[in-house]
């Protein structure tokens, strides 16, 4: 267990989330939460490895870090001690695809099991903010995120696909629709303080981010063939820089920096710039210094279009549909889970190129109703643990 800074009579929050995977979307949820929920309360946050949730971090709060693997009776007495329970956004609420080599109910199973320690701990009030729900195809599944639902206090779902599913589970009672709690915060705070993009002459820059973990692993090898074809065709018709745009570069097998340098060597006549972000505050630099996004990973897509660059999403997942929708770019988006051509990527891309203004105006006007939603929310979630903290 590690500590960090001190503060006179802070309210004690237990933040759960999936830290310290070495996912830069994960990582800048904590972060865009303790940006909004501020820095005079105490948080006990859990995290696989404490070491770099601590580096990341450094002394901005207040802080107690639980080791999500090993520090079991550690949570157990921080749900005793703590004055709130909060869920930080994320897809939690899911049954695991056969890609993680998980158990199916593994997820569920975990936070059914923590949510009824906070209720046998003193009822203590819990909240789950801008989540994800689904997918959640088996009967049990289903059961598992009702009893979930019924007794947590506060509920927000960051798509419209997720309070779909807690109505199909009977549990939307509580349920409020908002958006991904991402979209509340500055593109200035997102590049960590720097000025916004300049741009520059040159060649145009794609980022490229992908993902392993897809719903139909068996067309993966077509769709990169599919995808390096787009490329290599839209090379041979102007000058492009392509950028490859890791979110999560270790941890596991199949990592994003793995995969895209294994994808670039399908492209020898293109320009490639690999990069090594850290933190969101690279990604976001990167980004700002391409003019067009193409990628899996929700948080890429999101940090894209509040930084105001044209995005191609490629839908490997509920959630990446769901966004994919929310800011208006479900006519460039390639859904990776049937069989697609060279055609799909390119169309995208050229209408882009032709009409930057106009997509940029387009996508951004989506992009400022979802910014108004997340920060009204903020709001009351705010007034909701000020209420029960007094």
């Amino acid at each position: 267990m590690t500590s960090h800074a001190s503060r006179s009579n802070p309210r004690r929050i237990l933040l759960l989330g999936t830290h310290g995977q070495y996912n830069i979307g994960d990582e800048l949820l904590l972060e865009t939460f303790l940006h909004e929920l501020g820095d005079d309360h105490d948080y006990v946050i859990n995290t696989y490895d404490r070491a770099d949730t601590a580096a990341r971090l450094g002394d901005r709060y207040l802080y107690t870090l639980i080791d999500t693997a090993r520090d079991r009776w550690s949570l157990l007495r921080h749900l005793w001690t703590s004055e709130l329970v909060v869920f930080a956004g994320g897809s939690i609420l899911k049954e695991l695809s056969a890609a993680t080599r998980r158990p199916r109910y593994a997820t569920l199973l975990m936070i059914w099991a923590v949510v009824l320690g906070a209720r046998l701990a003193g009822r203590t009030p819990i909240a789950m903010l801008n989540i994800g729900v689904g997918p959640l195809r088996t009967r049990r599944g289903r059961l598992l995120a009702r009893l979930i639902l019924a007794s947590v206090s506060f509920v927000t779902v960051r798509d419209a696909a997720s309070l779909e599913m807690c109505r199909r589970i009977g549990a939307a009672r509580r349920v409020r629709p908002s958006t991904d709690a991402v979209f509340g915060v500055s593109p200035r705070w997102l590049r960590g303080g720097d000025d916004d993009r300049v741009d520059a002459s040159g060649p145009w820059r794609i980022a490229l981010n992908l993902n392993h973990d897809v719903e139909a692993p068996e067309l993966w090898d077509a769709a990169m063939r599919a995808l390096s074809e787009a490329l290599t065709v839209l090379a041979a018709e102007r000058s492009i820089e392509l950028h490859l745009l890791p979110m999560q570069s270790r941890g596991k097998e199949h990592d994003d920096a793995t995969v895209l340098r294994a994808f670039a060597r399908s492209l020898p006549g293109v320009p490639i710039v690999e990069h090594a972000p850290e933190d969101h505050r690279d990604v976001a630099r990167i980004i700002s210094s391409c003019d067009v996004v193409v990628a899996e990973r929700l948080h890429a897509l999101i940090t894209a279009s509040k930084l105001g660059i044209p995005v191609v999403p490629l839908i490997y997942d509920t959630k990446v549909r769901e966004i994919s929708h929310q800011i208006g770019a479900v006519d460039r988006a390639v859904d990776l889970s049937v069989p697609f051509s060279a055609d799909a990527v390119l169309g995208p891309l050229r209408r882009i190129a032709a009409t930057p203004r106009e997509t940029r105006e387009q996508q951004q006007s989506a992009v400022d109703r979802l910014t108004v939603r997340a920060q009204q929310d903020f709001g009351r979630v705010r007034a909701w643990i000020s209420a029960r903290t007094a």
